[in-house]
């Protein structure tokens, strides 16, 4: 993208997020629902598509342009990133990674428009980090799939018109293996949604179950034709590496929201006739959250760039994942402290970021997940035993 474009979304999405939706953020905790009239705004301003490169309509961001726009996404709700980041992440890269050019062009421009929601269907009861445990089985019946199973945690999927379903099309494989990707549009019968799930934060951002009994799909269906047969574990890593430095960089944005309401707080709250900001241990507090929210920006920024320049699409993507989803954490922590008894009150943004916080040291690879990853990139060999 050119700078000066790159600079004119950056700046746009920044009034947008600073003026239409931080002043709604409590009704949308509360309602647990996106107005209108925001998902609207959102897709004209192309948000539904910014990863999805520009033949298909999207604006075709690399990772590090995306990294700055996920910074100004961060400083709201993460439930406004939620709404097109699957589109954008990993259930649209699922069609850039593995899907065939017939079906990038079928869907691509229809999740870049927002006309489309898309969900990752990975996630079951008994397979989370470890695939290994899938339950959900692909049938061959002539031409067609036919697929039986459920999915847990899904998100979008009571708004999606199409999830990508990961089911094991190889009884007789092990572990990761033998695991394919379809397309499967909301619609089929045999698919049912559940209610949604009543979480700890994210209101606003859904998640259910999905249920699929005898669902039949045709051949075309399958992610990456024939040749996408057993091969939908690769697609997913791939997917989730794209997806966990988008969500190191959501996690900068949203610590940098949280040393902005603690410092705003420190100045204007007094204690004993002064501001509490003049209290060396306050200030102490401030600045570690100053410190770790400069780290995770840098790290983020390098770890997107090396991604795009295609050296490293593996551990990078684990170690910023893995610092900043701990680190958002620690911001929030201190950001409640630095507010006191405030912090522990519903209505203030502090309190609420740090129930959304958590969530970040959980999907899209745990942070114990992060760490296998990262010490087995460095380790190699050795570090199976």
């Amino acid at each position: 993208m050119d700078p000066a474009d790159l600079a004119d979304v950056l700046s746009a999405v920044r009034d947008f997020v600073r003026k239409e939706v931080v002043p709604i953020e409590e009704q949308i905790d509360a309602e647990d629902a996106i107005p209108e009239h925001v998902i609207s705004t959102c897709k004209e301003m192309g948000l539904y598509g910014f990863a999805i490169p520009e033949e298909y309509g999207g604006l075709g961001m690399t990772l590090t342009e995306e990294a700055q726009l996920a910074f100004e996404l961060g400083w709201t709700t993460p439930a406004l990133r939620s709404l097109f980041g699957t589109n954008n992440g990993i259930a649209g890269q699922v069609l850039l990674v593995g899907g065939t050019e017939e079906q990038r062009r079928s869907w691509l421009p229809r999740l870049a428009s927002g006309e489309v929601t898309a969900s990752f269907g990975l996630t079951e009861a008994d397979a989370g980090s470890d695939p290994a445990g899938l339950a959900t089985t692909a049938r061959r019946d002539g031409s067609d799939w036919v697929l039986n199973g459920s999915k847990r945690y899904i998100t979008n999927a009571p708004v999606a018109d199409v999830i990508m379903v990961f089911a094991r099309s190889n009884p007789d494989a092990v572990g990761n293996r033998g695991i394919s990707t379809f397309l499967v549009p909301t619609d089929t019968p045999g698919l049912s949604i559940g209610p949604k799930d009543h979480k700890m934060g994210q209101f606003g951002a859904w998640t259910a179950d999905v249920h699929l009994d005898d669902v039949r799909v045709p051949a075309e269906a399958l992610v990456g034709g024939a040749d996408g047969v057993d091969r939908g574990f690769q697609t997913a890593a791939r997917c989730l590496a794209h997806g966990r430095a988008h969500i190191a960089a959501l996690c900068v944005g949203m610590a940098a929201r949280l040393v902005h309401e603690s410092v705003e707080f420190a100045r204007s709250r007094e204690q004993g006739g002064r501001p509490i900001a003049s209290f060396q241990l306050v200030q102490g507090l401030i600045a570690d959250s100053v410190t770790d929210h400069m780290a995770g920006r840098a790290l983020v920024l390098d770890v997107a760039r090396a991604y795009d320049e295609g050296t490293d699409k593996v551990r990078g993507p684990s170690v910023a994942k893995y610092f900043a989803s701990e680190m958002v954490g620690r911001v929030a922590d201190r950001a409640v402290q630095v507010h006191g008894g405030a912090g522990y009150i519903r209505g203030v943004a502090v309190e609420r970021f740090y129930r959304d916080a958590r969530l970040f040291r959980i999907y899209e690879g745990t942070s114990q997940i992060q760490q296998v990853i990262i010490a087995r990139q460095t380790l190699g060999d050795a570090a199976r035993g």
